[in-house]
């Protein structure tokens, strides 16, 4: 019979309660009695795991990678970009390795924050489920602004053929407040209008796009696959492309010296390109959709991996075969390394359908990351810490269609008032702690629960756990060496996840069980009567 709660206190009982732990199979239970709809094959789960991975890092950042930053502080990889690659894809496997085991065993909605909950207790999973939010639904606006700044330059090569405000927006219809502060102060003939001197800006483009993938997520996760099948399709066939026709214009002499600043730009080029691996753990929140997760999940996030990370090798090797990197480029060759390289072999007509195809690339990205988002609060409301009103399924297409719509009115609320540039820093960082904590709950619950049947059981355990521990903290440690605000902001973030849980959700789940005590209770007067 569960406990009766009075408040909260610093005590042995305090202490007790947030560590108390959520057995699997209640989980479980849970999820078969009120569960949401399983239409997810094993070929959904490669598209949605592709689709999340291969977006804003192979179009944009794969430019920085291998050439360094503007500003030099971070040196480039060169033509070893290929190697900086498959240490970031070994980096992640080891992640992805505890992931499949725990998406195997415990296959309900929530992913990293529910295999918390069943290892390190209450509080640490309202913790990782808060910084979850920062991959997530933060990463979600801030990809969302990316492809505004795409589609905005996909109008501008049509300038000749479309209305000047259209090919030409007015900034402060395609730009939040900070960047369109920016702007402004490079170009003051910008204009900006004003309200009691404070900008008003309002991201349209951006906007729409939220709108619109929240929509097309409420239809139903297996259309929202099919979406982001079509979109994969789109991005693969344009990377192909610059593949292919690029292969006929590789300078070898380009891949000389292979690694223009040694050791040193091999690992900034694979902290920097780790970033662009983000999205396979996504796959683990849609676990409870799943026709058979525990044979799809194991190879949908390890199949996920592999295929982005032979098309990642192959863009390497062409684009620094085109472009020679141990030399500062262009801007414009780190802000969209392939369209500049294939411009610079006049294959412009090229350019622009890679163009298209960085547009189709975030748009998936962005599907699964709002579907992301949404699953793991779903699993938040389903144990208390956030309104049940969040649990209610559409009546037609089966889908949290209420916790949908909320997220994707908060993004637009994001996205006309956040600093994108450090709430995309801090999204790195929800990233490392959620692969770090994953890495560890294997270990605990291989101690804990050992008897519990795997489908999938990590190889080599202790050791990859520990090595996927060492690898995450280890690129978490550097970042926050670097200078950035976002080092100082993250524990932020955590003390309000903490005063949150402390003044809300551990309140309403004693409130819970004081309801299922005193149900308990008349139950069994009831019984008694009798």
């Amino acid at each position: 019979m569960a406990e009766k709660y009075s408040r909260a206190t610093l005590t042995r009982n305090f202490l007790k309660t947030i560590t108390r732990i959520k057995k699997p199979d209640e989980m479980l239970s849970e999820a078969k009695s009120g569960g949401l709809e399983k239409t997810l094959g094993v070929w959904d789960l490669i598209i949605l795991g592709v689709g999340a991975i291969i977006g804003s890092g192979i179009f944009a950042i794969v430019g920085i990678a291998a050439a360094g930053s503007a500003d030099g502080t971070s040196p480039g990889a060169g033509p070893a970009l290929v190697i900086s690659m498959i240490i970031a894809a070994i980096a992640c496997v080891f992640s992805a390795l505890c992931y499949s085991e725990f998406a195997t065993m415990i296959p309900v909605s929530g992913g990293a924050y529910i295999y918390t909950y069943a290892t390190l207790g209450e509080f640490a999973a309202w913790m990782v489920g808060w910084v979850l939010m920062l991959e997530y639904a933060i990463g979600f606006i801030a990809v969302a602004c990316a492809w505004s700044n795409h589609f905005v330059q996909f109008l501008n090569g049509f300038e000749q053929y479309l209305p000047a405000w259209l090919a030409n927006p007015p900034v402060w219809l395609v730009n939040d407040p900070f960047s369109a502060a920016k702007i402004v102060a490079e170009n003051p003939n910008a204009f900006v209008p004003t309200i009691f001197g404070i900008p008003i800006c309002i991201n349209l483009p951006a906007i729409v796009m939220v709108l619109l993938s929240t929509a097309i997520l409420v239809k139903g996760t297996k259309d929202s696959a099919k979406m982001t099948a079509v979109m994969v399709v789109v991005k693969l066939a344009v990377i192909a492309l610059f593949v292919i026709a690029g292969a006929f214009y590789v300078k070898p002499e380009n891949w000389v010296p292979f690694a223009p600043h040694g050791a040193a730009g091999i690992f900034a080029g694979a902290f920097i390109i780790f970033f662009a691996y983000i999205g396979f753990d996504a796959i683990a929140t849609a676990a409870e959709e799943c026709k058979n997760p525990q044979k799809d999940l194991p190879i949908g996030i390890i199949g996920s991996l592999i295929v982005t990370t032979i098309v990642y090798v192959l863009v390497a090797l062409i684009l620094t075969g085109l472009q020679d990197t141990s030399v500062t480029p262009d801007l414009a060759f780190l802000k969209a390394p392939m369209a500049y390289c294939l411009k610079l072999i006049n294959l412009n007509w090229a350019a622009g359908l890679v163009s298209i195809g960085s547009l189709a690339g975030l748009t998936s990205v962005l599907l699964v990351m709002e579907m992301a988002a949404t699953r793991i609060l779903y699993a938040m409301s389903r144990d208390h810490f956030i309104s049940a009103r969040f649990q209610k399924l559409h009546p037609k297409f089966k889908t949290p269609h209420v916790l949908t719509w909320t997220v994707g009115l908060l993004s637009v609320i994001g996205i006309l008032t956040l600093n994108l540039d450090v709430a995309a820093e801090l999204c790195n960082y929800g990233t490392f702690t959620s692969f770090i904590v994953v890495c560890i709950a294997v270990l605990i619950l291989r101690k804990t629960d050992p008897n519990r049947p795997r489908p999938f059981k990590v190889p080599f355990s202790p050791v990859v756990p520990s090595l996927g521990i060492i690898c995450c903290g280890g690129l978490m440690v550097y970042k926050s060496m670097q200078a950035s605000s976002s080092a100082l902001l993250f524990p932020v973030w955590l003390g309000i996840g903490a005063m949150i849980y402390l003044l809300y959700g551990f309140v309403k789940n004693r409130m819970n069980e004081n309801k299922i005590h005193n149900e308990k209770v008349e139950q069994r007067k009831l019984e008694l009567k009798m």
